[in-house]
């Protein structure tokens, strides 16, 4: 008996992945709404869980629902994109700290292939790509904190990446971007908490500066 209720959470954990990962690429853009039906029939399921990953995403911020009118992308203002990198910042520090002495030696090779495909986004000059393996990098150092409400929490911040993108496209160079996270990496190979904390929190810091300059300007 208890085998339904899993597959039910399976399938919403599964739905709510690939809702993220459509609103991060900008396959569902701010403001647009999200059909359950839609979303049901795409994945050959009853709209029980995909209202429940909806749910989810509305706790997460990714989505907000109203009455008569179902779910939409959350759109996401200047203001509080100011205000997330600073928290972003102390979680990564705090992550890197953790994960410093905890990392094996396979999330040290997970996080080599990423930078290896930042390096080949970067060639390629898809900034798009070179993001999503940013964010899978941090991810990986999150993860291997071993704290589960760190890593929650920093999964709900990641709304900022769509955002990056925007800031980032057209003026940046795309190799120093992926080479930026080469000391974040040799911190984690030197299995350094203090060092890997003050790089990862760096890191973010110097990428939030790039959104706020962005958006500084264009408010003028």
């Amino acid at each position: 008996m208890p085998r339904a209720p899993r597959r039910t959470a399976l399938l919403r954990d599964a739905i709510k992945e690939r809702i993220v990962e459509r609103i991060l690429d900008g396959t569902y853009g701010p403001g647009e709404r999200i059909v359950e039906s839609a979303v049901a029939a795409e994945f050959g399921v009853s709209q029980a869980p995909v209202r429940e990953a909806l749910r989810d995403l509305e706790a997460m911020r990714f989505v907000e629902s109203q009455p008569h009118r179902g779910a939409r992308v959350r759109e996401v203002s200047s203001e509080e994109l100011v205000q997330i990198y600073p928290v972003r910042a102390a979680l990564e520090e705090v992550a890197g700290r953790e994960a410093a002495p905890r990392i094996t030696e396979e999330g040290l090779a997970l996080l080599g292939e990423e930078l290896a495909g930042m390096r080949r986004a970067a060639a390629a000059g898809d900034l798009h790509a070179l993001m999503v393996h940013d964010t899978r990098f941090h991810e990986i150092i999150v993860e291997a904190s071993g704290n589960q409400v760190l890593l929650d929490v920093w999964r709900s911040l990641r709304v900022e990446a769509r955002s990056l993108v925007s800031a980032l496209t057209g003026r940046s160079d795309l190799h120093a971007i992926a080479e930026l996270h080469r000391p974040v990496l040799q911190a984690v190979e030197f299995r350094d908490p203090e060092l890997l904390g003050k790089e990862m929190r760096a890191h973010i810091e110097f990428f939030g500066a790039s959104v706020v300059g962005h958006l500084g300007r264009a408010g003028t």
